[in-house]
Order: structure tokens, then sequence, then C-alpha cells
């Protein structure tokens, strides 16, 4: 019998192939004879249509006058090159191949693209924009609006009100690997080498798109250079990809250029968010009221659950949340770390240190005072619940007791220095899965599951996770994932990756037990495969959440406005943790993302020419370390046999939530000025010094 496996701190599976080079992404895949390179060719315009394409020298030229006839799917961003349609700068409007890589950019750059009925686009986001509408659900399927009582009247008759509006600037994912794909058909057989989060919703999308049976598409994703949700779907990258291979009878090669990072594979809309709350004299809520605007495409309808997180974190018993959409000539946004939590909880997090202020109360107490009994949205309680316990550890260990209440107070030098508080949540995901564990006659292990590995360490987490349900040391068992001829498994997103598929290898590897006995003592072959639909439908009607406290120390240079962080600390509530190795990294990275969004990340809107005027990594900036000089992640024991059989909540995204706006009232702590519109740059803080 061998020790637990969950709980230690196995080093990556992969780690050796990634740093020698020998792992193999989505474009490193062997090149034969038949190997030609694609590259797209981008809207100039930010609305029109396209009239005619001619491309220059020994190219193949795709475009939407010669371009085979897709199937119908609901994600409009998928229908390349179907109609002579621009809805926004930066959309694919033709594509070349070429023999290598080098003349596919040169015959794609010396393409001539004739438009006609150009516009100037419509793509500032406002409050008031004339298409703002409800949909009739948001992301992930959450209701639009939620309304509890009389929030209204609650806010006429409140002591203390807060009503103020803030903003966050658009966010682009930019992982290391940029969007990518191999494809060759052969044999009637589609095989995609493709940098997704999701192996078998890529199947699935292509088989329509393609009118082939799904068993005759494969998706391989073996390794991938992050996604942070932006390859949670079907990206145009793999259409086009597959489209090339089947016009040229060729194996193709499409990476797309940073710059198409920015617009092609969506980005985290632009908010603007009306935050209104209601307390007696000495801080407990009456009333909370929180109203988001966002924007999506013609293309296709996103929209960003921006105030749910909104209706879990306070007691309150008068509550609205809603949701309004803006149609604008722009890219369809999609998803990123933490859609709609890390935005929202942005304007509740700032708009509750306020209130701290107005009533004179330390903003650790007033979160402690609203702390509610159930989950204020449903009635239902918690599996649990760490909220306090978090912000208590964070007290002691961050020193917050020796922190003076009064903003502008501290000063070193030309430097301000500042500390604040924010809460954190993120809701425990889980999807159906499948996934299959055998014994060979030699007594290797093998378990199998069609997951995707975009860096997080799902390998190796997988791992100990099936070496504890056979009782055998991690490293008996071989996991093969990343390919959608295993399994059917969902894509790592929603911080639910391990909870889906770690249930389904759980479940596959009992049942091996079950069936040969002792993995010790059994000899092969022997194979099972499982799927947990029904498990999931026999869980309890429970709240079930993770939850954390974020805390930030910032100085402020007096003479230049500039915003530097000095040290952030996250205490998280996330249920059993599987690898605390892997844990720590991962919560840190989402704390780093929150460092961005608070002081430097902006996709900037060309109002005139449509797309983003800074779509590269020299002017859209992103934290290294000299930004991250000192960021810890710790966590509280949690023991939650509520959700699933590892006991583990998803730590992928709560790590942005309530990172910035612990930096934004810090910044506040430190000057006296407070800046609700993210991020917080030089120019919102120097004036008002």
């Amino acid at each position: 019998m061998s020790t637990a496996a969950i709980g230690q701190p196995i080093v990556r599976t992969e780690s050796i192939a990634k740093v020698t080079g020998a792992a193999r992404y989505a474009v490193d895949q062997p090149k034969d004879a038949a190997t030609a390179y694609c590259a797209i060719v981008p809207a100039a315009i930010a609305k029109g249509r396209v009239v005619d394409v001619m491309a220059d020298g020994d190219v193949e030229l795709l475009w939407h006058g010669n371009a085979e006839k897709l199937g119908d799917i609901e994600d409009g961003e998928l229908a390349v090159l179907q109609s002579d349609r621009v809805s926004y700068r930066g959309q694919i409007v033709a594509a070349v191949v070429a023999e290598t890589y080098e003349a596919a950019r040169d015959a794609a750059d010396r393409v001539q693209v004739t438009y006609a009925d150009e516009q100037t686009p419509d793509n500032g986001l406002t409050a008031d924009h004339s298409s703002l509408f409800a949909p009739e659900s948001v992301n992930a399927g959450f209701p639009t609006d939620v309304t509890i009582g009389d929030p209204d009247a609650a806010l006429a008759s409140a002591k203390h009100v807060i009503d103020r509006w803030y903003s966050t600037a658009a966010n682009h994912n930019n992982p290391m690997e940029p969007h990518a794909t191999t494809a060759r058909w052969a044999d009637d057989v589609l095989t995609v080498w493709d940098s997704t989060q999701a192996p078998s919703g890529v199947q699935d999308d292509l088989a329509t798109l393609f009118d082939v049976d799904p068993e005759k598409v494969r998706v391989i994703s073996e390794n991938v250079g992050g996604g942070f949700g932006s390859k949670g779907s079907t990206r145009p990258n793999a259409v086009l990809a597959a489209m090339a291979a089947r016009a040229t009878g060729r194996t193709i090669k499409l990476a797309l250029p940073r710059q198409s990072m920015f617009d092609l594979v969506g980005y985290r809309t632009p908010t603007i968010n009306h935050f209104r709350i209601g307390a007696d004299s000495n801080g407990r809520l009456s009333a909370l009221v929180h109203d988001s605007f966002q924007q999506t495409s013609h293309v296709f309808e996103f929209c960003e659950q921006t105030s749910e997180s909104t209706r879990h974190i306070y007691a309150s018993p008068n509550r609205r949340t809603t949701h309004r959409l803006a149609v604008l000539d722009v890219p369809t946004p999609r998803w990123m770390r933490a859609p709609g939590e890390a935005p929202g909880m942005i304007a509740q997090e700032t708009a509750i240190d306020e209130l701290s202020y107005a009533v004179g109360i330390d903003p650790i107490e007033l979160r402690i005072l609203n702390e509610p009994d159930v989950d204020p949205a449903s009635d239902q309680r918690f599996s649990s619940r760490s909220v306090v316990e978090c912000l208590r550890e964070g007290a002691e260990r961050f020193g917050w007791s020796e922190r003076d209440p009064h903003p502008g107070h501290r000063r070193e030098g030309r430097k301000l220095i500042g500390t604040g508080v924010a809460t954190a949540s993120y809701p425990v995901l889980i999807s159906p899965s499948s996934a299959s564990a055998s014994l060979s006659e030699d007594g290797s292990i093998t378990v199998s599951v069609a997951a995707s590995d975009i860096g997080t360490g799902a390998r190796t987490v997988l791992r100990q996770i099936a070496a504890d349900a056979l009782a055998v040391s991690a490293d008996r068992v071989e996991l093969k994932l990343g390919d959608s001829a295993l399994p059917k498994a969902p894509g790592a997103g929603g911080s639910s990756g391990t909870s889906s598929w770690g249930w389904a290898v759980t479940k596959a590897c009992r049942a091996l037990v079950d069936r040969v006995g002792s993995i010790d003592d059994a000899s092969g072959p022997a194979e099972v495969t499982v799927e947990t639909s029904d498990d999931l439908d026999e869980q309890k009607d429970l709240a079930r959440m993770a939850f954390g406290a974020q805390f930030a120390e910032v100085e402020v240079d007096i003479d230049t406005g500039e915003v530097r962080v000095r040290r952030m600390l996250g205490v998280f509530g996330i249920g059993r943790v599987m690898n605390p190795r892997l844990a720590r990294s991962q919560l840190i990275g989402g704390m780093t993302f929150g460092l961005g969004m608070a002081l430097m990340e902006t996709g900037n809107t060309d109002r005139e020419f449509g797309g983003f005027t800074n779509h590269d990594l020299a002017e859209y900036h992103v934290p290294v370390c000299a930004d991250t000089p000192d960021i810890e992640a710790v966590w509280v024991e949690e023991n939650d046999d509520e959700l699933n059989p590892m006991g583990g909540k998803g730590i992928g995204e709560i790590g942005i939530v309530g990172s910035p706006a612990a930096i934004g009232n810090a910044v506040y702590h430190a000057t006296g000025v407070r800046v609700r519109d993210f991020p917080i740059t030089v120019d919102k803080v120097l004036p008002h010094l």
C-alpha cells in the first residue's frame, strides 16, 4: 500500500521535456514533403464588404470567393471566409498558402484587398448606448437579472449610501504560445494538432463545420503554451487550417501572429459598473445594487457574468443585479481568467472599501459584519465557507493591526505607502467527464482522459489522483491526455478541470480495483471506462464556492504618481489542495494577473479605424518580474466532502479575483485618491496628489 499521493508537491510530469525543448506544441509536428504554411490576411477596415482579393506569386489564395462552404454553427466567429461582410478590423478576409512560413507571411502582406461600403465603426462602450439589451442569460448559464426585496426603497432610507460608477478596460490573454494549428486530411479523416483547452469540443465543431462524422476528426493537444480562457473553445485558426489543408491536399501549419491575438481569439470585455450600497449607521447592509454594462459583437453574442459574484458575498435583504450588452463593431469578447468575477469584484470590493471609510469601520471588520449565514442568492447552505478565516489569517500574516486607518498618513521619503484588502470568490464548477483505466499484462497502469494540460499541471495532478484511487505510487501511473481519441472530457476552464476530470479518473480507477482486486496483486489485461453524469445529478443542492482574502501594499511616488506594488498576500479557502507546489504557482499567477489588471493592462480601442491601437507586447504592458517583488499565496485547511471525491474546489482563477481591488484600495489608503477607472495609471493619480 502506497502513501497518499494527493497533497504531495510532486514535480511536473513534463518539466524536463519542456525545459529541454523536447515537448511538442501545435506547430512543432514533424515536417513532411506535403507540409505547407498558411498565413492570414486581416481586414484593414472596421466595417464594410470585401469585393475582390488578389495575390502575387506562386501561392494558393483562399477568400470568400473560392472557399468551401462550411456547415452551420452557432459561433459566427467560426464562419471563416463564408461571406463578404467585414464586422471588425482584424477579421480574416483571406489566407495564403506557401512553401515556407516566411514566404506565406510575405505573400499575405502583399495581398491586395478591395473593399466597399466602408464605414466608421461604432465601437465605444457607454452605459446609454442605443443598442443596449438584456440577454436571455449570461456566461455559464447564470440569470441575467436577479432582484430580491425592494432595493430602491432600502437605498432611499439608508443612513449611508455609496452610489458610484466603476469601469475596467479591455484585457487580452496573450499566452506565450499563440493560437496555432497543424491540419492534415488523409482518407477523409481530419487530424488536427491544435493549441486548445478543449480537444473534444474542437473535434465536435470541426465535424459540424466540415460535415464529417466526429469519429473522423482527431484533435491532438499534447502541450499547450498557456490559454487563460482564450483557447477554451474552437478558434478560427483551427477552422482555417483544416480548410486550407482540404483545399490544397497538403499538411498545413498555421500560427497566428501576435497582433492577431488581440482581435481573433477573444478578450476580456471592457465593463462599466454602477454600484450602489445602502447601510445603517453601524455598517450593516440594507441594500445592494450592481448594474453592469459590457460589449459584444455583431458576429456572436457573448455576455460575461459581471454581476454574478455580487449575488453571493454579502448579506443584504434587498438586492438587484443586472447585465446589459451593447452590440458594437468589435471582435467578440470571450473568456479571460475569471470572466465576470474579475471585473465585477473590482466594483464590489472598491465600493465596500468606500463604505468602510464612510461609516468609519475597519475594512476587514465591515466585511465580517456582513457575512451571510447562507448563500444570499439561493438561501442554500454553503458546503463550506471560509471568508472570515481567510480575512483573519491574512490580517495576522500581513500585519494589518499596525495599519493607520487614515489615508495619506504613511510616508517614506518621496513615497506614500498604503495597504488594502478585498474578498475573493469563485464558484465550484464541475462538468460530466469520461475516463478509462487499464492494467496491462506486465502490470503497467494507464489512465486516459481527453483533458488538456495548458500549463497548470493537469498531467501531474491527475496522476496523483489516480494513484490514490488505485492505492499505488504516482510513478506507476502513465497518464494519457490531450487527444480527442481518448475518453471524452470537458475543456479546461472555469477552474473545473481537476474536479471534472479527477472525478472521472477516480471513478475509473476504483472500478478497475473492484474488477481485479488489489493492483499490487492483480494481473491484466483489464480495462474500464466510466462517465460521471449520474454522479453529478445525485449531488445535494448546496452552494459550492471557493473564497479568499487579498492583501496589497503599494508605494506611490509623490512627484511622478507612479504606483508600485511592494507586496501581496492571498489567503484562500480552496478545499483540499492536490499539489501544493502547483497550487501556489497557480494562485501567484492569478494574483500577478490581478496586478496587471489593476495597474497597466488596457486594450485601447481605435475609435476611427477599429481594432486596438496597442496590439503587441511592446505597447500592451503585462507584469514582469520587476513589477512583482513579493507575492505570497497560502490557504486555510478546508475539509469539504460535498464537492467531489477528491475534495478540491479549483484554483486556476480565484487568484485574480479581488487582487485588483486590493491594490486600488491600497492606492487610496496611501494617497487619499480614489481611482474608479481601472487600470490605475499615472494620469489618474498624479493630478490629485
